[in-house]
């Protein structure tokens, strides 16, 4: 396996993002055309607008499954941060410090860690430069 890095952290799920996202359109899309097809059938009409409403439904299942665990794992990467730099230097990350920020200083090694949560505080660089701006990536392969 590679060595995770800034070109290859991200988690992209084949069958999460590519597969189910496409049998979640391509259902949506049939549902609408199948509710269009039945106006002015009112004996259609009814069970091809559930159809849709029970697509856009499970378009909101897919969409929240995923982002719930990843606020929750927000918060806790935030406690560890603020664990990791307390130890570090005997105080709390600055509060200027974004939880956005503080998701892309948790790829940065102990020796470089404070030095850019400050710059990050006074900069307000965004998640992105502050991955960019790591040099000695530390691994996170438990991240959702």
């Amino acid at each position: 396996m590679e060595a995770q890095n800034y070109d290859n952290h991200q988690r992209f799920l084949k069958s999460y993002h590519g597969v189910l996202f496409g049998i979640l359109v391509l259902t949506l899309l049939g549902a609408l055309v199948n509710l269009y097809q039945s106006m002015g059938d009112h004996q259609r009409q009814y069970s091809a607008s559930l159809i849709v409403v029970i697509m856009i439904a499970l378009f909101m299942i897919a969409f929240f499954s995923r982002i719930f665990p990843l606020k929750a794992q927000d918060r806790a990467i935030r406690a560890e941060e603020n664990l990791r730099h307390f130890v570090l230097t005997g105080k709390l990350m600055d509060p200027r410090v974004t939880t956005r920020q503080v998701i892309g200083l948790r790829f940065a090694s102990d020796e470089e860690l404070v030095a850019l949560a400050q710059r990050a505080a006074e900069e307000n660089l965004s998640e992105d430069e502050i991955k960019k701006a790591v040099k000695n990536w530390r691994v996170d392969d438990y991240r959702v």
